[in-house]
């Protein structure tokens, strides 16, 4: 627990006993969660404190969405270094039969030139087929 405690801490997030299990849960996913999947494996933690903490730790920069084209936002763990700046974000994977996304954290999305005037404020790259266990 002293290591989720100072991963919190890292992000000056206030380590409470609920924090510290939300966050211990989402470790335990091997790969990237929904909130459902989140409520699901907490079912003594009320809905609205899940919510809450899912959005404190997204503020906090302690994990980052991902919108895989499911209709349910996934989200994952950051490293410890990551502040979440467009030159991070990384590709992310869903694999079509098994539906699981994961972070390929090696591979960078590419710098893209975008017309004169647009302002780039996020990027969403997933890519879908199937992953090593269904293929």
């Amino acid at each position: 627990m002293e290591n989720l405690e100072n991963k919190l801490l890292k992000r000056d997030i206030k380590p409470t006993s609920v924090r510290l299990l939300i966050l211990k849960s989402m470790t335990e996913f091997k790969t990237a969660f929904s909130l459902t999947d989140l409520e699901t494996a907490l079912e003594t933690v009320n809905k609205s404190t899940i919510f809450r903490t899912l959005h404190l730790f997204l503020e906090k920069l302690l994990i980052h969405t991902i919108d895989d084209g499911s209709g349910s936002m996934k989200y994952s763990i950051c490293s410890d270094d990551c502040m979440c700046t467009l030159g991070e974000l990384h590709v992310h994977f869903t694999c079509n039969k098994c539906k699981n996304t994961y972070c390929l954290e090696s591979i960078s999305i590419p710098s893209i030139q975008l017309p004169e005037q647009f302002l780039l404020q996020n990027v969403n790259f997933v890519m879908k087929g199937l992953c090593s266990k269904c293929s």
